[in-house]
């Protein structure tokens, strides 16, 4: 039975799905689903934010803990006094949630927020912000061309970023570029591979939850599908650690977020060495 205080539209969902997902989460706990070629998915992603961007935030409003897993990534940067003389670089920024996140953290900071989607950055400039906020479109790869040379940052938060670059290694290589020696970088990222439980409560959650919400918000779930197998055929949290130093941080670890996504989610720290 489910306690009165737990009952939200999220978790009666999940709970009236359950028996009716049993075959496709076992399926998918083993792995990635058959046919999934993840390069050839994460190069097309930027076009399918294109197509979901005007409803991206609606969507992502319902999911509990959201907003505030992307501040406390933002707050695990550690920066003192507010940015006050810091430039920050939000890469993956979207639609401006996790531009927000670090605006509110550290609101005396100088932010420079990246995207690969048009319309995403779209509906992140329709929003109001201080002056101190810039947007650049861009793939992470290419940020050293759209950046004109500016640089290096003294800090970075990747949101949902690493498990989309088609080339991982090379993405991050470009990220850790920018940092200025000693600067910290947070990724905020799912990470499933090293549980089976939490491969089990993300892909019940993704098919009574996520998919079908999509799929009644836009008609077309294929984002959430995409996110859906992305998330099991990404890196288990040791693999991601060492993609971390191997591109040139220190000091790498793992903090965890709460809420049912505890497990699921995670902030993945480290520092540029130098």
């Amino acid at each position: 039975m489910i306690s009165p205080r737990l009952r939200t539209p999220a978790v009666l969902a999940l709970a009236a799905g359950t028996a009716a997902l049993v075959r496709p989460v076992w399926r998918s706990a083993r792995g990635r689903g058959p046919g999934f070629d993840r390069v050839s998915a994460a190069a097309g992603v930027s076009a399918q934010f294109d197509q979901d961007a005007a409803s991206y935030d609606r969507l992502v409003g319902a999911n509990p803990g959201y907003h505030e897993h992307l501040r406390l990534s933002a707050r695990r940067l550690g920066l003192p006094d507010r940015g006050a003389g810091a430039t920050l670089l939000d890469v993956g920024c979207g639609t401006g949630l996790s531009t927000a996140a670090l605006l509110e953290t550290y609101p005396e900071a100088r932010i420079v927020a990246v995207d690969a989607s048009v319309e995403m950055l779209a509906r992140a400039r329709e929003k109001s912000w201080p002056g101190t906020v810039r947007f650049v479109h861009a793939r992470a790869e290419d940020l050293t061309a759209a950046l004109g040379g500016e640089g290096p940052f003294d800090g970075l938060l990747a949101a949902y970023l690493v498990r989309n670059l088609p080339d991982r290694d090379a993405g991050l290589g470009v990220l850790v570029e920018h940092l200025a020696p000693g600067a910290p970088i947070a990724v905020h990222e799912y990470s499933v591979a090293d549980s089976p439980y939490a491969r089990a409560v993300w892909s019940a959650v993704c098919w009574a939850v996520i998919i079908p919400l999509g799929w009644r918000v836009t008609g077309d779930a294929s984002l959430y599908r995409y996110l859906w197998r992305s998330v099991l055929a990404f890196d288990g949290l040791g693999r991601l650690e060492q993609r971390l130093r191997d591109s040139g941080l220190r000091d790498v670890h793992t903090r965890p977020v709460d809420g049912w996504q505890r497990g699921i989610v995670h902030t993945v720290l480290g520092r540029r060495s130098g």
